[in-house]
């Protein structure tokens, strides 16, 4: 069966084996999860390899009444959930925790990680295909020019890792873009030693105006009475770790 890619729905399918089988490959089971989430499997390509890893149960959730057609018939056994993924609720799935995989569409990528993000007490790994600036942002340490709001809020969390580049000529049809493959796995953090709330006003708002010190960015931010600490006032958001952010939010309750 046929299925067209959409532009509206950001397809672009993947046709290198290889790279399929390399992503389906990069699974490590971190946190000992049984169950596994495809996003937006399409035709299939990466769903034939994910079959193979017989150590996981695989549920798709996908939004394309062909693509979810085409999976139907060919592989009648699927779980699939013709149903939006950013809506989902891990209960949907099964009790304990999961991962989520991906040759993620790039219009809603960096909100399948903030879901992840929502529901990391469930999600313990993903490894999925973005946009290769999106990549480059989710991974960058600090001081990088395209650390943001999304390392920093990934980076509490999840060990981050940057597995490989895809060239465009290897999707149909090629995107614009180069695109690259990452792996976050959940890290020892239960909470922060902060109100959680505050630490992600605080990471937000100094990025909000990332050209300015921190003395500046935040002058107006009401929780911080005190002003910035001391060590950070004359810092740009961009050099700081998810640790100095755990500090300034801290100083917003004194």
């Amino acid at each position: 069966m046929y299925v067209r890619a959409k532009k509206h729905l950001g397809q672009h399918f993947l046709k290198e084996e290889g790279i399929a089988e390399r992503i389906a490959e990069s699974l490590t089971g971190h946190g000992n999860y049984r169950h596994l989430v495809e996003v937006g499997p399409g035709t299939g390509a990466l769903t034939k390899h994910l079959l193979k890893r017989t150590e996981f149960e695989l549920s798709c959730y996908e939004v394309d009444r062909e693509s979810v057609a085409h999976l139907h018939s060919a592989y009648p056994d699927l779980r699939v959930f013709e149903s939006d993924f950013l809506r989902m609720s891990p209960n949907a799935i099964g009790e304990g925790p999961m991962a989520v995989i991906g040759n993620f569409p790039y219009n809603i990528s960096t909100q399948i990680v903030f879901k992840v993000l929502e529901h990391r007490d469930r999600f313990t790994e993903l490894v999925g295909m973005f946009q290769k600036e999106v990549a480059d942002r989710l991974c960058a340490p600090p001081g990088s020019r395209t650390y943001g709001i999304s390392s920093v809020l990934a980076q509490a969390w999840f060990n981050m890792d940057m597995l490989f580049i895809v060239e465009p000529s290897s999707f149909i049809p090629p995107p614009k873009v180069r695109s690259a493959v990452i792996r976050m796995r959940r890290n020892e953090v239960g909470s922060l030693d902060c109100d959680e709330k505050l630490f992600f006003q605080v990471v937000k708002t100094a990025f909000n105006q990332r050209r300015k010190t921190l003395h500046n960015a935040l002058k107006g931010f009401e929780p911080l009475k005190n002003g910035v600490p001391e060590q950070f006032a004359q810092l740009r958001a961009e050099r700081l770790s998810v640790a100095d952010f755990v500090v300034i939010a801290q100083a917003c309750s004194v």
